[in-house]
């Protein structure tokens, strides 16, 4: 399970680190139209998704509600009492809040979709396989703040001094 909550932090360190990429090939065209269609959403999809594919992909859904602990340390540092407990119920919330989204966006379209992990810990959010076109349905989410792919990523290793004496 470490593994895994590491796995998205470094992933999201990296896509944030990393800027975005001109995106080049023949899915470029589609890839910017499909941009344009969510420019105007609370909800960020990454660029790389090809919202108009029918094919099945692994998304990482990240909520708007920041992790627990995260959150209790931003409200400390604005001057705001809160609980971790608290805090932890809004992380609750936030993950019932999804599952009605879920129900309201895709089980009443009839849209085939599989929650493969949920994370509460280091990140608030879940990791799911559906349709890529079908992602649209979540532009007018509440609860969602961004869509990336979910996408292994291998770092290399730090390139050691070497003994020069």
């Amino acid at each position: 399970m470490k593994k895994c909550y590491w796995s998205v932090l470094c992933l999201l360190l990296i896509m944030y680190m990393g800027g975005c990429q001109e995106n080049t090939g023949e899915n470029a065209y589609k890839n910017k139209e499909a941009v344009k269609e969510t420019m105007n959403s609370p909800v960020k999809v990454d660029p790389s998704i090809n919202l108009s594919s029918e094919k099945v992909i692994s998304v990482i859904v990240e909520f708007k509600t920041k992790p627990a602990k995260i959150a209790v340390l931003e409200a400390e540092a604005q001057g705001m009492d809160m609980t971790l407990d608290k805090a932890k119920e809004h992380v609750e919330q936030s993950h019932q809040a999804f599952e009605q989204e879920l129900h309201d966006f895709l089980d009443d379209n009839k849209v085939d979709y599989r929650i493969k992990h949920r994370y509460k810990t280091a990140f608030n959010g879940v990791s799911m396989e559906l349709p890529a076109s079908e992602i649209k349905r979540f532009m007018g989410s509440s609860v969602i703040s961004r869509i990336y792919p979910n996408e292994e990523v291998q770092l290399d290793p730090p390139i050691q001094p070497s003994d020069q004496m």
